[in-house]
């Protein structure tokens, strides 16, 4: 069974998740309505997945899931936001979080989020994503610290990176670069070991630091 720890400061908004994901067979092991809560609360409790508020007093829920990576737990946060794009959401999605959801997000759409998260898959589809990179292109990118290993990628890694981060799926790669899906995937494990990545949402936000882009990205 799938253990979820809920976060936001919210009482109402922390049971109204509680009753959608028990209902579905989801084990909801334990609320915290800050970050410190949840960093407390997830060493504690040891959830598959954290369902994380980002704007909440005290220790915000991008530096929350700051910690809760940095710790090497093996819970797998995925953002809660009312702010469709808002800057907080790229800050979470750079600080390890697999992902984020919006707080309309549909009772089925939630319980298949978690289930997903906790397989191991990211939580961003692809008109999410869409968005996040249109967002991104409208902005420079941050001064941030990069990987020292992306240097010790080749050529054809930094191609697939960058066409990662230009969104494009395994299939969309290996037709692009006119190479096999085995290959492909052989690519993205050796670049996610080199570059120390958890899932390909991480991918797409060191690409977008890199500079990397994919043709026709500009």
């Amino acid at each position: 069974m799938t253990r979820v720890l809920l976060v936001d400061d919210q009482d109402l908004l922390r049971t109204g998740l509680r009753t959608i994901l028990e209902l579905a067979g989801v084990e909801v092991v334990g609320e915290a309505g800050d970050g410190a809560g949840a960093v407390t609360a997830c060493e504690e409790l040891d959830p598959d997945v954290v369902l994380m508020d980002l704007r909440m007093p005290g220790t915000d829920g991008v530096e929350a899931t700051r910690r809760i990576v940095a710790s090497g737990s093996r819970a797998r946060v995925v953002v809660l936001t009312t702010f469709d794009l808002d800057q907080h959401v790229l800050d979470a999605l750079r600080a390890g979080a697999v992902g984020f959801l919006l707080k309309d997000v549909t009772a089925q759409a939630l319980v298949d989020a978690v289930h997903r998260a906790a397989a191991g898959e990211p939580v961003l589809a692809p008109a999410v994503l869409a968005r996040v990179m249109d967002h991104w292109a409208r902005q420079p990118p941050q001064p941030v610290a990069l990987p020292t290993t992306l240097d010790d990628l080749s050529e054809r890694e930094r191609e697939v990176l960058a066409l990662i981060g230009a969104g494009r799926t395994n299939a969309e790669i290996a037709e692009e670069l006119v190479i096999s899906m085995a290959t492909v995937k052989t690519h993205v494990r050796h670049l996610f070991a080199k570059l120390d990545l958890r899932d390909r949402v991480q991918a797409v936000v060191l690409a977008r630091d890199a500079g990397l882009h994919g043709p026709g990205s500009g």
